[in-house]
């Protein structure tokens, strides 16, 4: 019973690092989800519970480094290797469609990218860091109502 009382508990020496990692983790999560809402609301199709997951995940991939009592340098690499992955997961979600010279999934890769990046920021603890670029994010992403007026002007002129 000691030995599972002791896998449970690792990288937690006592109940104030339990909550600051609770806090960490939720706050992600919560993060995630508002970047996610908005892409839910756009109708796209990587939304609410992957934005939540992708925040989640990579803040637990941090905070578990953390835990370990990892360097700043592995950190650094394991990071780098997060964004890498990111890249790829948003890699998959770009379409080239051929027939009208046109390439979908950008916003969505980039999306998931930075809500990777919003989710290192909470792991490692930059709270504060992570909420402001959730801001600066979901305004960014809601700026596609201004492009579909600029590209309806655009079109309407050609005609």
């Amino acid at each position: 019973m000691e030995v599972l009382w002791e896998e449970l508990t690792r990288g937690f020496p006592d109940r104030r690092t339990l909550l600051i990692v609770v806090f960490r983790l939720l706050a992600a999560t919560i993060l995630g989800a508002v970047i996610g809402l908005q892409r839910e609301w756009a109708g796209k199709a990587a939304g609410l519970r992957t934005h939540m997951l992708v925040s989640l995940g990579t803040a637990l991939v941090v905070a578990a480094c953390g835990a370990i009592g990892m360097t700043t340098d592995g950190l650094s690499r394991v990071m780098q290797g997060v964004v890498t992955g990111i890249g790829f997961i948003g890699a998959g979600s770009i379409l080239k469609l051929s027939r009208v010279r046109e390439i979908k999934g950008l916003t969505t890769a980039a999306g998931l990218w930075i809500t990777a990046a919003i989710g290192i920021s909470a792991g490692v603890g930059a709270i504060g860091l992570a909420l402001v670029a959730t801001v600066f994010a979901v305004i960014v992403l809601a700026l596609e109502t201004v492009e579909e007026k600029l590209e309806k002007n655009r079109k309407d002129r050609q005609v």
